[in-house]
């Protein structure tokens, strides 16, 4: 008798479905170099990534919600016209759009701040000021002046993780993921800023 058994007994191989793999998200740095070629779907995939973040860092130096949304508005349509000047080889995405708004809200402070001047000198026209507080404004004046020098003559990453923290009120940690760098990177960059900072001031008021 034979051992084979009837056509219809072999067992059948079953073919069991699998998934197709799932694609990755684009992160901030293809989303940003598409927004360079002009696409406008990659660029309404950034807002929705970075924008909320560019409005709370915003909104750390302006304080005003208003104004913190308007000039968020401003930064976005930056980063939509100068896309293309992304170089991804000096840092990530996120880093470069964060440094756009800080610029721009530093901007923002510093209209404001111009303008409160031009009223007060408008207002001076007509009013005789009392002696202290010209020679108050005067010496304010010069020590912003001379806080900008010393700031100019620091690095690039020393500047801005400065201004980062101590104008935009950002921890290390904070200020570290806006520059795309390490934290002790951070850490010490910040010291030796700091260091030449006081150097130079010390310098400049002696």
């Amino acid at each position: 008798m034979s051992d084979m058994r009837p056509e219809q007994e072999r067992p059948t191989q079953r073919l069991v479905a699998v998934p197709p793999p799932q694609s990755r998200p684009p992160d901030a740095d293809e989303l940003l170099a598409r927004v360079g070629r002009g696409d406008e779907r990659a660029f309404t995939e950034l807002y929705d990534l970075v924008s909320a973040r560019v409005y709370g860092l915003v909104r750390r130096v302006l304080r005003d919600p208003a104004q913190s949304e308007e000039v968020t508005q401003e930064i976005m349509v930056e980063v939509w016209r100068t896309a293309g000047r992304f170089d991804p080889a000096r840092g990530s995405a996120t880093a470069w759009v964060f440094t756009i708004a800080h610029r721009r809200a530093v901007d923002r402070v510093r209209s404001e701040q111009a303008g409160v001047e031009r009223v007060r000198r408008a207002a001076a026209v007509s009013v005789e000021t009392p002696y202290d507080e010209v020679v108050e404004a005067a010496t304010a004046r010069i020590e912003r002046q001379q806080v900008r020098r010393c700031l100019d003559g620091l690095t690039e990453l020393q500047r801005e993780a400065i201004t980062l923290a101590y104008y935009g009120g950002n921890s290390y940690r904070e200020v570290a993921d806006l520059l795309g760098a390490a934290l002790p990177t951070i850490k010490t960059r910040m010291r030796d800023g700091l260091i030449r900072m006081r150097d130079c001031l010390g310098v400049a008021l002696s």
